[in-house]
């Protein structure tokens, strides 16, 4: 077990904990909450040894290996699936001594390494790395690009892979899901859910913590305070706490009472009866996270639009997509959409599908290819970039954005522009004294986020375009942000992967994808079981990659009929059939199906003697290995060991074409 007694952390003269105590047991599925600057990380640096305690005892199995994500930025040009495979520290030193037996001819070293390698999984270490990449949202035809030609979000999620693959009995996460879109994040929930050892994470995602920990460790005031339970447990407990301890209710309650007098109000009025419905949901939250509001850096709310157009935005068989080399490369074509007053939509898709795409060409930031987007008259766009830089200047103040947004607006924003007015505006989002002369790029990316945040509501908009807002705010700065989205009087248009936001904001979904954006009909437990199921797709894909037991070169052979297959299947998915009558349309079915029986009959044969063969070695290796675990002269040892090693590279063989057969057969199918 992990055991903290009375253990004291500095960083630099700051007391981050101050005699604090705790106990971690084995297998269980923690997570580390708290402020910013509390001290979250600096006690994963305790864990992984690269801190000592200044004072106590701390205690950690040293049996026990750890996994981690690396910090630092890849830099390397091996193939993804080569780099993530290296993670696996336990089968390199192995493949390592079974080098040196080779070179040295020790029968007996050989046979060892040889057990060894079959117990830690060499046999089928590279598809399991494959479908690490693959379920964090690279795609088929990605696994042998060189590292280094992905962007630094990417390589990110090759560092998390890599941190997976290898065995662990402790894993440590600081915030793995910063660099996910929401299929990945669901993957890698699932992935954590079976996980045996035991797991400690940081995290600002609620519903992911929710569904990977079972214990909450928090972090306040210097202190370690252990919850049983998940973060939803933790945070009805510590409500119940702090209503005990102190009145810190006492200043929601002018809110909660102006929100029951809305709904009141006007909750019979069809015209105000989806912003009453909001105002539900927030009243709702509200009751339960007042005590964690209460500890949130800033809280704040939206103006009130000065007009509502009606609809916000008319598309009609638009295409969104981005010029390359001055010729267009369309992402969605045929969009035909309306956003309407007061609509709250989730925008849901797989990575790369266009969700970001859509939302730049609305905020008109990227030009539209073709069709019409037809504004309503007085729109007013507030737009929260994915990157917080692609709308802020790194070398300029949080006071001379502001100046400048002033003068852009002019005076008809209504809005008082003078520099005090200005500086003071600054400071209700917790941008006071020195920082509002502080340059943008020495920012951390929640005071970003909070900055971009203060210019959004400042412009007073009725169309709130929002992507990924929440990748840099901490848990109580995202229920802050939740409580102001469903008082906004407005549109709200949201791609986010955090879940918790979605539900909360959201009363209707689009899904973006295979170059379409259609109404989704469903929850998001809907949408997540179909997310599920494409992981479970592409993970089967990569178990039945074959590979070389130690050679790249097979394994960049094995993934090219596999694009074939992916690559074709989506072809098909996305070709628009031309209409036939039903008649004819069963006639072409029979004449495809004939065909592709005369297709198939030979490739079915062939696979069927194929896994006869792959089923004889098996029964013949496990007479070896069983051969080997009783006493042999070092000459059959060493025999034994040659031959599973041909067993081995006759096997990588098979599975190679394995995997021809079944993706042609998938091709054809």
């Amino acid at each position: 077990m992990i055991n903290l007694k009375n253990v004291t952390l500095r960083r630099g003269t700051k007391v981050l904990l101050d005699q604090a105590s705790v106990t971690l047991n084995p297998g269980e599925k923690v997570g580390l909450v708290g402020r910013n600057g509390a001290g979250k990380s600096t006690l994963f640096a305790l864990f992984n040894g690269s801190l000592t305690e200044d004072g106590g005892d701390f205690e950690i199995p040293r049996a026990w290996r750890m996994a981690q994500v690396a910090q630092n930025m890849p830099e390397t040009d091996e193939p993804a699936s080569t780099f993530v495979l290296e993670g696996d520290t336990r089968l390199a030193e192995l493949r390592q001594r079974l080098v040196l037996a080779e070179a040295s001819g020790d029968g007996m070293e050989m046979a060892h390494v040889y057990t060894d390698l079959a117990d830690a999984g060499d046999h089928d270490a590279l598809p399991r790395a494959e479908a690490l990449i693959l379920g964090l949202g690279f795609r088929v035809d990605e696994l042998n690009n060189p590292v280094n030609s992905f962007s630094g979000g990417w390589r990110m999620r090759l560092q998390l892979a890599r941190a997976l693959m290898c065995p662990s009995d402790i894993l440590i996460l600081d915030e793995p899901t910063n660099h996910l879109d929401l299929d990945a994040l669901v993957w890698l929930e699932a992935w954590l859910q079976r996980y045996a050892g035991t797991m400690v994470v940081i995290s600002h995602d609620r519903e992911f913590l929710d569904a990977v920990t079972d214990v909450t460790l928090h972090i306040d005031h210097a202190k370690l305070t252990r919850y049983g339970g998940n973060y939803s447990a933790f945070e009805i407990l510590r409500s119940q706490q702090m209503e005990l301890q102190q009145a810190s209710f006492a200043k929601q309650q002018d809110k909660i009472a102006h929100l029951q007098k809305f709904i009141n109000r006007f909750k019979a009025q069809a015209s105000k009866a989806k912003q009453a419905q909001s105002r539900v949901k927030a009243l709702e939250r509200m009751e339960k996270v007042a005590p964690l509001l209460a500890d949130a850096e800033f809280t704040f709310g939206f103006k009130e639009p000065n007009n509502l157009p009606n609809p916000m935005l008319a598309i009609s068989d638009a295409s969104f997509g981005y010029v390359v080399d001055g010729e267009p490369k369309a992402i969605l074509q045929g969009v035909s959409k309306s956003v309407l007053a007061g609509q709250r939509i989730g925008i849901l898709g797989a990575n790369g599908q266009g969700k970001s795409t859509l939302v730049k060409t609305i905020a008109r930031t990227m030009p539209l290819l073709a069709g019409t987007l037809t504004e309503g008259k007085g729109l007013n766009i507030g737009y929260f970039a994915q990157q917080e830089l692609d709308v802020l200047h790194t070398q300029d103040t949080p006071l001379e954005h502001m100046i400048r947004l002033a003068k852009e607006l002019g005076p008809n924003s209504g809005e008082p522009s003078r520099e005090q007015d200005l500086r003071n505006y600054l400071g209700t989002f917790n941008f006071s004294g020195d920082m509002v002369k502080q340059a943008v790029g020495t920012m951390s990316g929640g005071e970003k986020a909070r900055l971009v945040l203060a210019m959004i509501v400042w412009q007073r908009p009725n169309l709130l375009l929002l992507d990924e807002p929440t990748n840099h705010l901490d848990l109580a700065t995202r229920e802050a942000l939740s409580m102001a989205l469903n008082e906004f009087e407005g549109t709200v248009m949201l791609v986010s992967h955090d879940r918790a936001l979605l539900r909360a904001v959201c009363d209707e979904f689009w899904m973006v994808g295979r170059g379409k954006v259609e109404p989704f009909d469903g929850d998001l437990d809907d949408y997540q079981r179909y997310l599920l199921e494409e992981s479970k797709r592409l993970r089967e894909a990569a178990k039945n990659s074959a590979k070389d037991a130690l050679g790249a070169d097979a394994s960049t052979e094995v993934a090219k009929p596999v694009a074939v297959a992916v690559e074709t299947a989506k072809a098909s998915l996305a070709s628009n059939t031309s209409a036939v009558s039903s008649a004819e349309q069963r006639k072409l079915d029979a004449q495809k199906r004939q065909q592709m029986a005369a297709q198939t009959r030979p490739l079915k044969r062939e696979l069927e003697q194929n896994e006869q063969r792959m089923a004889a070695i098996e029964a013949e290796k496990a007479k070896l290995e069983d051969q080997l675990s009783t006493p042999l002269p070092p000459t059959e040892i060493a025999e034994a060991g040659k031959r599973l090693k041909a067993l081995a590279d006759e096997v990588a063989q098979l599975e190679e074409r394995w995997l021809e057969l079944t993706s042609q057969l998938e091709a054809t199918a």
